[in-house]
């Protein structure tokens, strides 16, 4: 089995015409990205889930697969119509074979060297050092691999800072990777919370597949459980949440009320255009700094005040 793809630029206020008239043509996949990838003139845009973007790039480059059967010519006349022009547009077409997707997909995925001592491995590698923390994980249903700046920001930090014996709320956990990371770099007891239970069954299977203590660690969509006190409201040493500046924001009052005073507080998945707005949020309680940046995002920390409310 083989399918057809077609490459070809498109203007920015094209984009969403063509899109939509390419899937009304029954195309399988549209993909859209920047033309200049990988050059000085790439295009950096970011923006948050469920919002949509202000913009696209200024020229834009779409990749759309379609079944083999497809009449090549009568897609690329409907996409000149679309945009207007009476010449065909310049494009690319290749056949695209059958393969094993696994096996490629896997490829994709290699292991992340954190620091001297932590490595993030998905499962079908070999550890590079036997003797590190090796976090076993694989790409799955929620958000965690280690390949995001945002994460790495965050694993850093707890490989870095953690002291042994905290006790850590990872609220947002996603993947349960950084929960997973606290629990094998000391901390003595970890929470983590995410209203996806689909997130939080992707946690517990990562946990288990990282052996870690059960006793110790436990993800829930509740912040609070019972026999869980010294992980909830009011108790924590560290919390952690790699999410976005939106929600962080909304977030701020809860995250304040799960940890001790004196507590450390480590926020993520924030851009370097938002970081004033969070911090100016969270120093009602907090001495707020910006500790690391990644590629465009920052990692916020600070300390929990003991006059802060509680």
């Amino acid at each position: 089995m083989s399918w057809h793809s077609l490459t070809f630029k498109v203007g920015s206020d094209d984009v969403d015409s063509v899109s939509d008239r390419l899937l009304e043509l029954g195309a399988l996949s549209v993909d859209v990205h920047d033309a200049a990838e990988g050059t000085d003139q790439e295009q950096p845009l970011f923006g948050e889930p469920g919002a949509l973007p202000e913009q696209f790039w200024r020229q834009t480059e779409v990749t759309v697969l379609f079944e083999e059967s497809v009449n090549v010519d009568e897609i690329v006349q409907a996409i000149a119509q679309v945009m207007g022009i009476s010449a065909l547009p310049d494009y690319q077409l290749t056949r695209v074979v059958e393969q094993d997707w696994v096996r490629l997909t896997q490829a994709q995925f290699e292991p992340i060297k954190i620091s001297s001592r932590l490595w993030v491995v998905p499962s079908w590698h070999d550890l590079p050092d036997p003797a590190a923390i090796n976090l076993r994980l694989d790409p799955g249903l929620a958000f965690g691999t280690g390949s995001h700046s945002t994460t790495r920001l965050c694993l850093s930090w707890l490989d870095e800072f953690l002291q042994p014996g905290d006790s850590v709320l990872d609220y947002g956990c996603g993947s349960g990777i950084l929960a997973i990371a606290a629990l094998k770099l000391g901390a003595d007891r970890v929470m983590g919370v995410d209203i996806d239970p689909n997130a939080v069954t992707a946690s517990f299977e990562n946990a288990r597949n990282n052996y870690c203590d059960p006793d110790k660690l436990l993800f829930t969509t509740a912040l609070s459980s019972p026999g869980w006190d010294n992980i909830g409201r009011l108790s924590a040493t560290v919390v952690v949440a790699n999410i976005l500046a939106n929600p962080l924001i909304m977030l701020a009052p809860v995250l304040m009320q799960a940890l001790q005073p004196g507590g450390r507080i480590v926020l993520s998945g924030i851009l370097e255009t938002q970081a004033d707005e969070v911090v100016q949020v969270y120093s009602e309680w907090f001495d707020m700094q910006i500790a690391a940046k990644d590629q465009g995002w920052v990692l916020l920390t600070g300390e929990k005040s003991a006059s802060s409310a509680s």
